[in-house]
């Protein structure tokens, strides 16, 4: 059930802009049970369009990450809907008037839940796709003694100057709508909404899977079927705002924009200590491995493991590729096989 989680009353946080976001709330919830030697937690971030409820395609019953040895903490981002967002707060933090949350600001939150409220000192593993991953890598150079070891997949520490490009074009797609007005719409844009969906469908899977027709393995006969399962996605769960106030998050991903680092990507990914496997896929068209393949050289003993899969961005969809699946899996077990 969607509403079968937690919330974490944060009080007011500051937050890198400078801004105050007022009485702050992260959704989270847990699976599993802490270990009383407190070496089995899981962090599980959200990725763009999900929520807690879509991480549970990636652990499960005598899986790699299994609720019946780790404690698996899965944390909604800020501005899905479920933690503070622009479509819950109340004025005058509402709608487009919600502050610029950044990854440092989410993880920041995160580690005070993680801390204060369920007694967390030691992290075994953060995982993630897409901004989940992005969070991955912030959490390992934000708090990097309290991190054992990192699993970002389809993510990047630093959000690339075409990727944010990507964002700018479903924003503008999004905000054409005659009813947008600035955020402050009487009633929802469907129009951009639907257009952001077309935008974004193009980008998340590859050319390969649309010249060989793969949207078929997903139930559609033709192209505008599947658009068409984008538009509704986007009309019937998504709020503009929010999905806007998520991307300027992606948009700002840096690991080292911060007072730690002061811009020094270098500085920022040399100051990880724990283990890490990098695992872009070879097709995606948000988070390229030429991308991950610079990160990793920054990261002491890190294994860039790129996956080619004509799925793209969406290759690390559950159900979608059974060869990124079984090896993420393996991943997983890897980094966790001591816990």
């Amino acid at each position: 059930m969607i509403d079968d989680y937690d919330i974490f009353e944060l009080g007011h946080v500051s937050l890198q802009s400078g801004e105050i976001l007022r009485s702050a709330r992260l959704a989270y919830k847990t699976y599993g049970t802490l270990s009383p030697a407190g070496d089995n937690v899981v962090v599980l971030p959200t990725f763009y369009t999900g929520t807690h409820m879509r991480n549970e395609g990636f652990f499960g019953p005598g899986r790699a990450i299994d609720p019946a040895r780790h404690f698996i903490v899965s944390v909604n981002l800020f501005g899905n809907g479920l933690s503070s967002s622009p479509s819950n707060t109340p004025a005058p933090q509402d709608g487009p008037r919600f502050p610029v949350v950044t990854f440092w600001d989410n993880v920041a939150c995160q580690h005070r839940l993680l801390t204060e409220r369920l007694g967390v000192k030691k992290i075994a593993l953060v995982a993630g796709w897409s901004m989940a991953g992005c969070q991955c890598y912030q959490w390992a150079a934000q708090f990097p003694d309290m991190v054992d070891a990192i699993l970002p997949f389809c993510a990047s520490a630093k959000t690339s100057p075409h990727n944010f490009l990507f964002l700018e074009g479903v924003k503008a797609a999004l905000c054409a709508d005659q009813s947008w007005n600035g955020g402050d719409y009487a009633k929802p844009p469907v129009a951009g909404l639907k257009a952001f969906a077309r935008v974004y469908a193009g980008w998340a899977y590859s050319q390969t899977f649309y010249r060989d027709g793969l949207y078929r393995e997903l139930g559609f006969d033709t192209i505008e079927e599947l658009l068409r399962d984008w538009e509704a996605d986007h009309v019937d769960n998504w709020d503009a705002n929010d999905l806007l106030a998520k991307l300027a998050t992606w948009q700002r991903g840096d690991v080292s924009a911060n007072s730690l680092y002061n811009g020094d990507l270098a500085h920022a990914l040399g100051a990880v200590r724990a283990r890490c496997i990098i695992m872009p896929c070879t097709q995606d068209l948000y988070f390229p491995p030429q991308d991950n393949a610079l990160e990793a050289d920054l990261i002491a003993g890190a294994r860039f493991q790129p996956y080619d899969s004509p799925w793209g961005h969406c290759a690390a969809s559950p159900g979608n590729d059974a060869g990124f699946t079984s090896t993420l899996e393996a991943s997983f077990a890897e980094l966790l096989q001591k816990v």
